[in-house]
Formats: structure tokens, sequence, C-alpha cells
């Protein structure tokens, strides 16, 4: 057998396993906030840039409007959101966050720490982390 084709030399499984891991970390932290992770990274989105369409949001987070319609549906269950059609094209949905959406942020405010601090990694080393993820996604996306 090839030493290409050992699963120990794939670089897709530490990926694969990295990425599972990490958000394994983010669920009970979460779990406290009544978010998911797909959840949470929207609305990171909201409370940086505030009002947005659902294609400026899928854009952002990689995500097609057939994962994001559902998830955004939930998070307006959960007063979160507003959603609300554009009178000029019914097609563009826009999606704002509620006053209660609003004071999440400050509840969510301790989970990048607690990340941080579940990672035992310096901000320097994931620093320099991040910055390789951009590089090889910059490279992919060329």
């Amino acid at each position: 057998m090839s030493d290409k084709l050992k699963l120990t030399n794939q670089v897709c499984l530490p990926l694969y396993q990295l990425a599972k891991e990490v958000i394994n970390l983010y669920r009970p932290i979460l779990k406290d906030l009544d978010l998911t992770y797909p959840q949470y990274l929207v609305m990171i989105v909201l409370w940086e840039e505030g009002t947005q369409n659902v294609s400026e949001i899928g854009t952002k987070l990689h995500l097609d409007s057939g994962t994001l319609t559902p998830l955004l549906k939930r998070l307006e269950q959960k007063n979160l959101i507003q959603r609300k059609r554009n009178q000029v094209d019914e097609r563009i949905v826009t999606i704002s966050l509620t006053g209660h959406g609003k004071k999440l942020r400050e509840n969510a405010s301790c989970v990048p720490d607690q990340i941080v601090a579940s990672l035992k990694m310096t901000t320097n080393e994931l620093q320099q982390l991040q910055n390789v993820i951009g590089n090889i996604l910059n490279q992919i996306n060329k």
C-alpha cells in the first residue's frame, strides 16, 4: 500500500477531528444560551454587522439557504431575530435582531474566553492557527 493512502498521512482526518472537537467544546457553553453552534454563528454575524439579508449571512458563513432558513426560523421562534420580506422583492428576506437578541450578546460575551481556556493554548498559538487556516482557505478559494 502506498504511504500516501495511510490514514495517518491524510491531512483531512486531523482537520475533521479538530473541527468536530472544537464544536463539541461549544455545546455545553452554548446550551446555557439556548443556542446551537450554527445559531451562535448567525448571532455573531448580526451582533457584529447588524441587519443582514439571508444571502449575506449565508455568504459570510458559507451556508446555503436550505440550511440557513430552518435555522433562522428557530431563532425567530426563540424571539432572537425578526425575519421580514422586502416589499419590492419578496425573494429577499431581511434578518434583524430583536431586543432579546441584542441582550443575549452580553451573556454570550464570555463564550470566546471559555473556549480559549478549554483549548489550553496561548492567544499567540491560536492566532497562528487561525492564520494558517486562513491561508489554506484563501488558497482553496482562489
